[in-house]
C-alpha cells in the first residue's frame, strides 16, 4: 500500500514562509495570487489549465490533472530555492582562480 504524503513542512514553523514562497513565486511567474492567502493560488493555476478544481472534496480529478496544478507551482518553487542557495553560495566564497 502506498504512503500517504502529509501536507505539513518537515520543519515545523515554515509554513508562513514558504507560503510567502509559493505567493511570490507564482506572483513572478504572471498568476494573480493574494498574497494573504498564497494557498489558493492552485485554483488560479487549475483555472488557467481548464482543471476543474475546486474547494472541498476533489476525488473526481484524475491524478494527471492534478499533477498539471501542482507540478508547476512546485517545480516554480524548487527552481526558485535552488536559484537562492546558489546565490547564497556564491557570496560566501570568494572566487577560484
Amino acid at each position: 500500500m502506498a504512503r500517504r504524503r502529509s501536507h505539513r513542512a518537515m520543519v515545523p514553523g515554515s509554513e508562513h514562509g514558504l507560503g510567502l514562497l509559493k505567493a511570490q513565486v507564482m506572483k513572478n511567474q504572471g498568476y494573480n495570487v493574494n498574497m494573504e492567502r498564497p494557498d489558493l493560488v492552485k485554483y488560479e493555476v487549475a483555472r488557467t489549465l481548464g482543471v476543474p478544481l475546486q474547494q472541498g472534496y476533489n476525488g473526481q480529478l484524475s491524478s494527471e490533472d492534478a499533477g498539471k496544478v501542482g507540478g508547476p507551482i512546485g517545480g516554480a518553487m524548487v527552481r526558485e530555492l535552488v536559484r537562492m542557495a546558489q546565490q547564497q553560495l556564491s557570496q560566501q566564497r570568494p572566487p577560484q582562480g
